[in-house]
């Protein structure tokens, strides 16, 4: 499976665009479909879990709603009109500086240990629940 260096940003009703976000590294199914990140899976969005329209992802097991894409060369990767912090995964500054040309990461990141967990079995076995039961 492919890793990516990926921008994650939680869209739950009451959010906007004011959500946890981080930068981590991903793992995408064959397909492209599937997000693996922090033990949680993410599906492309064709309306389940779409929060005001906002939402490109949704999370498996909760139906949560996330906006995931690529991170922005000129680090921007927040809405303009959001705020908050940005989780950043410690293991891919170093990555993620080269992507975006910048120097040093500014006060709006976090530095975190985010542990690089991804749930392919824990998932498919619940799609494979799913199907049986429908």
């Amino acid at each position: 499976m492919k890793t990516e260096i990926r921008y994650i940003e939680q869209k739950n009703a009451g959010c906007k665009h004011n959500g946890l976000a981080w930068i981590g590294k991903v793992k995408l199914s064959k397909s492209g479909k599937t997000i693996y990140f922090n033990d949680k899976a993410f599906s492309k969005n064709v309306g389940v879990g779409n929060i005001g329209g906002i939402s490109n992802y949704y999370d498996v097991e909760t139906g949560e709603g996330y906006w995931i894409s690529g991170v922005k060369k000129d680090g921007t990767d927040r809405h303009w009109a959001g705020s908050g912090k940005i989780t950043i995964q410690k293991s891919i500054i170093e990555e993620y500086l080269e992507i975006t040309g910048l120097k040093q990461l500014t006060p709006k990141y976090q530095v975190a240990d985010i542990p690089e967990i991804y749930p392919i079995e824990r998932i498919a076995t619940l799609e494979n629940n799913k199907r049986n039961f429908t």
